[in-house]
């Protein structure tokens, strides 16, 4: 019985790549450093799967920043604007699209579906010139090949490719992108060719697209671009990959029939209908690639559970033809469970990270094979058990606080413009005001103070001074840089989910559990294992003596329930909306301790709301409800002369705008410079909306110092759409990642280009 996984993750299990990446973006190290630690990567990935026995081990799922980037380099479609002139796409143009560079701005970056990860959008048009620019598909399975290991090369498949793509700028927004279906197939016959020469016997197209919600258009470009490829493709076993949620039955009926297709791969985790699917009909004599062993999450896996599902399912496509597989690329699970040292051994014996996961596959195939592990499955079920009734998973009082939320919907009292004119009253700010939203740079020196606290090396007491310190710092800047309302700057957070998870009951953390979110930014999730609540305030004090020292407004920071459970590894032995109103519960306790300490300002981040959105229609209104009301349960309480802010990170609001309205949320701020000014367009749509609202002046993601005079034309564009009254002036998101020599210039021009407004605004009247 044959095991397989879908894709790895690429940083390594000490961030190696992060660090390497890193390095040669600031010039300490060179182009031929930063290869031989991607090399080395790859080379111990490869070797581990083959060690532990699985028989198809992905390639080309390494990345320097993004697979669907590396598609675009494979097919030259480079946006003009990086001056790229033909021939192998180098590192230059490569990390110019990825992240922007002196002179251009960076390609958009979007959401991977449900994920944390981010992709580069590819900007594609009728101009676009396709060519073979990247062969490192090929080069990476001859790299495998040389160390001794076959590899199932994995591409984007084409049809994936072109649906997540975005018309470019300056071609309409109606162009039909599966019309350059055409052009973009010849480079991959060329590839497919090529891997074929070299010795591939297996290729995977990862089409993830067909699970979403396509209609009959959609779904005939799969059937025309397989049978497209058919006469290249003979010869090889082709799997198409589907992951993320349950495949409809329309794309089902058109997957099982593309031609030229011998194996097909589903996530029988988040796709539990899928095995209702595959058991009502097969298609006879086809491989099928079942993905029992979560992906997404860091659960050991049931394993008696899923080979229950195994042998059924083996009933339908036969013996030699079951492969046991991952619901997803591993990418979006902690590396090796092996460097947590610190974990506490009950909770640990409960959990598994990719490398353990790919052990998992390996002895769950070798149980079908009738080479059952004894000793492996009965340390399982123990720990299965020991997770069901341990005492620390379950909080009486949180379950009953929990239950009691049903039957209101924790709407503040008063209408939004009531409240924001009982606001204004007590705030005073100029119109356009002014803000940040929320972290200001992490100097090295900051995060060592941070370091050695935690490593006892230091006292307490030289702690909070040094972080006093850094606040007073922060302040001090604001206001000489004439900021309208203060932020702490952070400090003392490592992390805007790990900070409060930290601090919360029933959530344990990782040391080394990162997970990539774009390019070298990796993200550690907390894991919620049991009911949540708040034992003691969180932030209070820092948000207080940051206000103690300026008469301006200072915003308390808090990061908002659903964000907290979106970016988290999520307990799931219960609904997640359940665990949700637990965090919005601990979250309000705080909201309500700042509101009493005299913090007049308070920022609930909701950056992952979309984040969460099922991927099928039919499942969003239910999701929509729950996220929403958690976060109005956060702020329900408070006065109405306290104004609530939240921020959104990257995402397409438009289709949820009215979802955003319903949060009632005082200032929304939400980012909008990288994607094109999308968000505006719903304003320009004719919704109404009658709350602050501050859509990012400047992309933070790029170190790109924009001018006074290209921030006035963005806030321009924003007044052609929106109230005066109403729009404020901030970046996209928190300058955490950001150094001080490109914050100061980009704020002072943002304040300056307010000001401006201010004054032409002023004149006008």
């Amino acid at each position: 019985m044959a095991s397989h996984i879908v894709g790895y993750p690429r940083m390594g299990p000490k961030r190696e790549l992060k660090f390497a990446l890193e390095s040669f973006w600031d010039r300490k190290s060179s182009a031929d450093a930063l290869k031989k630690v991607a090399a080395d990567l790859r080379s111990s990935i490869w070797k581990q799967m083959a060690h532990v026995g699985i028989k198809y081990i992905p390639s080309n799922t390494f990345s320097y920043y993004d697979q669907v980037l590396d598609t675009t380099a494979m097919l030259g479609a480079v946006p003009p604007r990086y001056g790229w002139n033909g021939g192998e796409i180098g590192f230059d143009t490569y990390f110019s699209m990825a992240r922007g560079n002196a002179s251009v701005p960076a390609m958009e970056m979007t959401k991977w579906f449900d994920t944390n990860y981010h992709f580069i959008v590819p900007e594609l048009g009728p101009e676009v010139n396709f060519s073979y620019a990247s062969h490192k598909a090929v080069d990476e399975y001859k790299e495998a090949k040389a160390l001794g290991v076959d590899t199932v090369p994995v591409l984007i498949g084409p049809v994936s490719y072109l649906l997540l793509s975005k018309p470019a700028k300056g071609v309409e927004k109606s162009f039909p992108l599966l019309c350059l279906l055409g052009k973009i197939l010849p480079i991959y016959k060329k590839v497919i060719s090529e891997l074929k020469a070299a010795g591939a016997s297996w290729i995977q197209f990862d089409e993830p697209t067909l699970v979403l919600d396509l209609d009959s258009h959609k779904l005939q470009a799969f059937t025309d671009a397989y049978a497209e490829l058919e006469s290249t493709l003979s010869g090889l076993n082709v799997l198409i990959e589907t992951y993320f949620a349950d495949i409809p039955t329309e794309a089902y009926k058109t997957l099982s029939a593309l031609k030229g297709v011998t194996a097909l791969g589903f996530d029988l985790v988040r796709g539990t209908k899928t095995v209702d699917l595959i058991k009502s009909h097969y298609p006879k004599g086809k491989y099928l690639f079942a993905g029992v062993v979560d992906g997404r999450n860091i659960w050991a896996n049931d394993l008696a559970a899923s080979l229950n599902i195994l042998n059924d399912l083996e009933a339908v496509a036969g013996k030699d033809k079951l492969v046991v597989s991952t619901s997803c690329s591993l990418l979006h699970t902690a590396v090796d469970l092996v460097n947590e040292t610190k974990l506490d051994q009950e909770i640990k014996s409960w959990l598994a990270f990719a490398a353990q996961k790919v052990v998992e596959v390996n002895a769950l195939a070798k149980a079908l094979a009738g080479h059952k592990d004894e000793v492996f499955f009965s340390a399982s079920a123990a720990a299965q058990a020991s997770r069901k009734c341990s005492p620390r998973v379950t909080n009486e009082a949180v379950q009953k606080a929990a239950a009691a939320l049903k039957g209101s919907d924790h709407r503040r009292a008063t209408n939004v413009s009531a409240r924001l004119d009982a606001q204004q009253k007590k705030l005073n700010l100029p119109i356009l005001p002014t803000t940040t939203i929320g972290s200001f740079p992490q100097t090295l020196e900051l995060r060592r103070v941070r370091r050695e606290y935690k490593a006892n090396k230091i006292s307490e007491e030289d702690y909070i001074k040094a972080i006093k310190e850094e606040i007073r710092k922060v302040v001090e800047l604001q206001e000489e840089l004439d900021i309208d309302v203060l932020v702490h700057g952070e400090p003392e957070r490592n992390d805007m989910v790990e900070y409060f998870g930290e601090q919360l009951s029933g959530f344990a953390f990782t040391v080394n559990g990162w997970v990539q979110s774009y390019g070298s930014r990796c993200v550690k999730p907390p894991i919620i294992y049991g009911d949540v609540s708040r034992p003691k305030p969180m932030t209070v004090f820092w948000s207080s003596t940051a206000q103690s020292m300026t008469a301006r407004p200072m915003k308390g920071m808090l990061t908002g329930p659903v964000t907290i459970l979106n970016w988290s590894f999520v307990r799931n032995d219960q609904p997640r909306h359940e665990t949700c109103y637990q965090i919005a519960l601990a979250i309000k306790d705080e909201v309500e301790d700042l509101e009493k300490a005299g913090i007049n300002v308070i920022q609930i981040d909701e950056a992952a709301l979309r984040e969460g959105l099922p991927l099928r229609k039919s499942e969003q209104a239910f999701y929509l409800d729950w996220a929403v009301h958690s976060f109005r349960i956060t702020n329900c309480g408070v006065q109405d002369t306290t104004q609530i802010h939240t921020h959104m990170c990257y995402s397409n609001f438009n289709d949820i705008i009215h979802s955003i309205i319903d949060m009632d949320a005082d200032v929304i701020t939400i980012e909008n410079s990288r994607s094109d000014e999308k968000l505006l367009s719903v304003f320009r749509e004719g919704v109404k909306y009658g709350a602050g609202i501050g859509p990012g002046v400047y992309d933070i993601h790029s170190p790109r110092i924009p001018s006074t005079e290209e921030i006035a034309d963005r806030i321009n564009k924003m007044l052609a759409v929106l109230e005066t009254n109403i729009l404020w002036v901030n970046p996209d998101c928190g300058l955490k990642t950001r150094k001080y020599p490109e914050v100061k210039p980009a704020l002072k021009n943002m304040v300056a280009a307010a000001k401006l407004l201010r004054t032409e605004l002023a004149s006008a009247k």
